[in-house]
């Protein structure tokens, strides 16, 4: 088992079921909801390595939903994810403490290693991006950061 749980928060199952493959074959534990709501209820929640979640969804939107973990005190790292991303958005995220921002359709290896920089695969499960390699224990925490993705923090972080 995975030292901690990638949760994921996606109001489309199919988003949820792709994801939960994608994270699984990497070696992650996985946990998914359709809802912020019910990630809120769930357990889970204390022992998590991190939190993929998608900004548009009905009931609770993933800004809400990260706004609401920092109300609860529960530094829970948050990858946002969404298909309708633009800068002002971006800088909402990040200022709220989002670790990272990751437009749909996105690279699966840039998702894999932004997670592997906040919670680790199984051992003996090759790491993303690593040729086969298996993930040692103590691997340098990856940030995914890629020049694709870094052009709209850059200019984020200029606003």
């Amino acid at each position: 088992m995975a030292d901690k749980t990638v949760l994921l928060v996606d109001d489309d199952a199919d988003v949820r079921d792709s994801l939960r493959a994608l994270l699984e074959s990497a070696g992650f534990a996985v946990k998914d909801f359709e809802s912020g709501r019910k990630l809120l209820a769930d357990p889970a929640l204390v022992d998590a390595g991190c939190l993929i979640a998608d900004i548009r969804m009905p009931d609770m939107d993933g800004l809400a939903l990260q706004e609401e973990l920092a109300a609860r005190k529960i530094g829970l790292p948050v990858i946002i994810i969404t298909g309708h991303g633009d800068v002002p958005l971006a800088v909402r995220a990040m200022k709220a403490g989002a670790v990272d921002f990751i437009e749909k359709p996105f690279d699966d290896e840039l998702l894999l290693a932004t997670c592997l920089g906040r919670a680790k695969p199984e051992p003996g499960i090759p790491c993303p991006g690593s040729g086969g390699a298996h993930c040692p224990a103590d691997r340098p925490r990856a940030t995914g950061a890629r020049a694709a993705r870094r052009r709209p923090l850059e200019q984020a972080h200029r606003l």
